[in-house]
């Protein structure tokens, strides 16, 4: 009866009464093989892209009867596959730390499954007849102990989520370099824990305090409450100014005009305003009337800072003309205005004088609107003619003309505050 093979390392079993003469050869060439199966090592080189097969071949030495295989120097590319034999049963060590990009290799039976190394390491496996199978630390049995685990083996990639719980951490183990930022939410901190040594200087900032119930804005002459944390719970406009004017326009003399721009600053001015005073009228046999003053006045008015009020200041009445007989009415003058602001009208002429009597003065003009009237215009000028009427033309023996009357006036003071 002839020989036969074992079906997982490819011995040869000899028949009894078989291989007379040769049988010790044939033994020691078994004992080899099994000598391979256990303690050889064998290097493989790879084909980038293809397959390379692993042999056992009955009764001689072969690559797949090696223990250790270990793959040569090589950069795999995708589809690089090494098989072994289908129908062995059978324990493997392949060694892949040679191979570059070892995600690119394939490690299985000829017809079953198998295993992709995941790195450049040394990977355990065995064969059970069909699929070539990878032996991970994650799929053995026992327990690790802590000598045998190095200071920085545990890394968070080895710690699974929800893993570590209030047990495994020590009262004195979290500092302020283990918490991310924003990690500490509001449900973790005990209302009596802030206290004020916690917080930084200047680290509560407005949007951090409550509102009051007053209302943003500005307000002047400010009437004001303040609570004992020295917050204003309160507020309102007063009505009295700060009670100092600065001059704007000290004076100008009509006839012209321009422009007053309030101050950036100022909110309220003080409009000192005259209108023309009219002409004189003529005089005759008998003396001309005196033209009538220009209306004058004081305004106290709200202004709006930086914006441009255009004001024209009149010019006064010329004097009537006169005669031996009659004279002729003077004219009015004109009045004056600051555009929103003030207005004051002109003095009208004086009359002619006739044969039988002097001529009559000219009604004065008004400052309506104005706040105060009747002031001496003398408080800024030396004398109280501004916007004043024309003097009238004297009377017998000789006639003649009215004088002109005086130009309006403009002054003008700010509250700054």
């Amino acid at each position: 009866m002839a020989s036969t093979y074992s079906s997982d390392l490819k011995l040869e079993l000899m028949a009894t009464g078989e291989n007379a003469g040769t049988w010790g050869d044939k033994t020691n060439t078994n004992l080899n093989l099994v000598q391979q199966a256990i303690a050889g090592f064998e290097q493989i080189t790879l084909t980038a892209g293809g397959t390379v097969a692993l042999v056992m071949s009955d009764g001689a030495l072969s690559n797949a009867r090696n223990l250790v295989i270990k793959f040569a120097t090589i950069t795999a590319t995708s589809g690089t596959i090494c098989t072994i034999p289908d129908s062995i049963e059978k324990f493997y060590i392949f060694d892949v730390t040679g191979v570059t990009n070892p995600t690119n290799l394939t490690i299985k039976t000829a017809s079953g499954t198998g295993f992709t190394p995941d790195a450049q390491k040394i990977y355990a496996a065995y064969s059970d007849g069909t699929n070539l199978n990878e032996v991970s630390l994650d799929t053995l049995g026992g327990t690790i102990g802590t000598a045998q685990i190095a200071d920085d083996a545990v890394t968070n990639a080895k710690i699974a989520d929800d893993a570590v719980d209030n047990a495994q951490i020590a009262d004195d183990a979290i500092r302020a370099a283990q918490i991310s930022d924003n990690a500490v939410v509001t449900a973790g901190i005990l209302n009596a824990n802030v206290t004020t040594d916690k917080i930084a200087d200047d680290a509560v900032t407005a949007d951090k305090i409550a509102n009051t119930s007053v209302t943003a804005g500005s307000y002047t002459t400010a009437n004001i409450t303040v609570d004992a944390q020295g917050r204003l719970t309160a507020a309102s406009s007063g009505t009295a100014g700060s009670g100092v004017f600065e001059p704007s326009i000290a004076y100008v003399t009509g006839p012209t005009s321009g422009t007053y721009t309030a101050n950036p600053n100022a909110s309220k001015a003080q409009i000192y305003l005259a209108g023309a005073g009219g002409g004189g009228g003529g005089s005759g046999y008998r003396s001309g009337g005196s033209g009538g003053s220009g209306g004058y006045g004081l305004y106290t008015v709200s202004v709006s800072g930086g914006t441009a009020y255009p004001y024209s200041l009149g010019s006064g009445g010329n004097g009537g003309s006169g005669s031996n007989n009659s004279g002729n009415s003077g004219n009015a003058g004109n009045g004056s205005n600051v555009t929103n602001l003030a207005t004051a009208n002109a003095g009208n002429g004086g009359n002619g004088g006739q044969p039988g009597s002097p001529g009559s003065g000219g009604s004065s003009g008004n400052a309506p609107g104005a706040n105060a009237t009747g002031f001496n215009r003398a408080i800024f000028f030396a004398n109280n003619s501004i916007g004043a009427g024309g003097n009238g033309g004297p009377g017998f023996p000789n006639g003649g003309p009215g004088g002109t009357g005086s130009g309006g006036f403009l002054a003008i003071f700010e509250d700054r505050a």
